[in-house]
């Protein structure tokens, strides 16, 4: 029913969107992608492909932009129509099983050989019952990012850190010591955010000890669930059974809420996503803030953020039970079923998943989820190797979290842990919505 809604209420406006469309020749190839710095990062290996291994293929690759806003449901409404205007398309993680039906799997172009250069966890998030839906071009996760200048005092300033081990004893019930942010807990993550905050620490050299994003959005979740998973629990069971409703869950979340009533993060960070978490930090507001790795050339450059740029540290994610783990998820470049040019498409589909594309499209701005291009690229974009490096190590996708119904989950516990995180309903509450709201949601069809 989810679905059917949305196809019902975007239909005629897609369908004569979609019929202005010219039918390419053959040897044209069009690409279906979305406005911004990923299309223009395509571009760059597009021109480069034309220009060179296209010309040997006889295919001529051009992209086709349709805008940001309401792109997946419009994406979706041609595919599932049966659109043959274009022959490519942008897929991600979270919507890779509701597009599997009317996608062609690629496994025919991107052999094993080419695959097995791609970071495994950006291979599984483009996969659907065992089949690839498409080349990995750009990888998100999550990095603790923190002030070098603040944590350095604090590991060698006795005064500090006998401040700290107070808080932390008063306030967690530990007498913990500062650690290297590499090393932390989930619980040194908050005794840290305490230390350099105000409320408790009146000599805090920042207002906030953090900025967490708390906002009903499913990026947030996407953020948070980092303390979920390492800690044991995920969104379904061995069985495949809804388990939001857990120990691992309520810990998660009373972390986020432990830091919120003791304002060690803004209480306007109930409203927070990417750009206001970004704010406070650069500001110089925050010590430490959880945040994707997308932020970090913004928050690096010395033009758009001079208090902090240079001072920063990157850290994992701190850890739980399970030790380190972040989401992980990626964009790709799947191929339409219904393509008349399929054999073409997938011509430049296994140019994209070379060493050489993905250095083409890193150096112009993509995130290409390949260790060794990374590695290659990190002189210029040092937080590369560690992209590499933690998505090998500590990355997941959540169970379901490639499912049809990934979408509408994620909704349902956004708007059931936000809830509870402004403190409108109790956490048992909360958890219990969600559990509701993820059964309700992988019901629909």
């Amino acid at each position: 029913m989810w679905k059917s809604l949305r196809l019902s209420l975007l239909a005629g406006a897609a369908l004569a969107a979609a019929a202005a469309i010219r039918p390419a020749f053959a040897g044209d190839v069009t690409l279906l992608f979305w406005p911004g710095p990923e299309s223009e990062a395509m571009q760059k290996a597009i021109d480069a492909y034309n220009a060179g291994q296209g010309k040997t293929d006889h295919v001529t690759v051009k992209q086709l932009l349709f805008s940001r806003q309401g792109y997946f449901d419009k994406e979706l409404l041609d595919l599932a129509a049966g659109s043959k205007d274009f022959d490519l398309s942008l897929v991600t993680t979270y919507t890779i099983g509701r597009y599997a039906p009317y996608l062609a799997p690629i496994n025919p172009y991107v052999t094993p050989e080419m695959s097995a250069q791609f970071a495994p966890v950006s291979l599984n998030s483009l996969s659907y019952n065992g089949k690839l839906y498409g080349v990995p071009t750009d990888i998100s996760l999550h990095f603790l990012y923190y002030r070098k200048d603040l944590i350095a005092k604090l590991l060698a300033d006795p005064a500090w850190q006998k401040t700290y081990t107070a808080i932390a004893q008063a306030k967690l019930g530990a007498a913990l010591t500062p650690k290297d942010p590499a090393d932390w807990t989930w619980q040194d993550f908050e005794a840290a955010a305490l230390f350099f905050s105000r409320a408790d620490n009146k000599a805090s050299p920042t207002r906030y000890g953090t900025a967490l994003q708390m906002k009903d959005l499913i990026f947030n979740i996407m953020l948070w669930q980092a303390t979920l998973v390492s800690n044991g629990g995920n969104w379904l069971d061995a069985a495949g059974k809804p388990e939001i409703d857990s120990p691992a869950t309520k810990t998660g979340l009373e972390i986020y809420k432990t830091l919120v009533d003791d304002k060690a993060t803004s209480p306007a960070s109930i409203s927070y996503e990417f750009p206001e978490t970004n704010e406070a930090f650069q500001s110089g507001q925050t010590a430490m803030i959880l945040q994707w790795n997308a932020a970090y050339a913004e928050l690096n450059d010395p033009t758009k953020s001079p208090v902090v740029a240079g001072k920063i540290g990157l850290a994992p994610l701190p850890a739980g039970s399970l030790g380190h783990k972040t989401h992980v998820h990626s964009l790709g470049i799947g191929l339409n079923k219904a393509s008349l040019h399929q054999a073409d498409a997938g011509k430049f589909l296994a140019w994209l998943a070379t060493p050489a594309a993905m250095t083409v499209y890193g150096e112009a701005g993509g995130t290409p989820p390949m260790p060794s291009v990374l590695q290659a690229l990190s002189t210029k974009r040092p937080e590369f190797k560690l992209i590499g490096n933690y998505a090998s190590q500590y990355g997941f996708v959540v169970k379901g979290g490639t499912a049809p119904y990934a979408l509408p989950v994620y909704t349902a516990l956004a708007d059931a842990f936000s809830a509870y995180w402004a403190g409108q309903v109790p956490v048992e509450k909360a958890m219990a919505q969600a559990q509701a709201g993820m059964t309700a949601a992988m019901a629909q069809k």
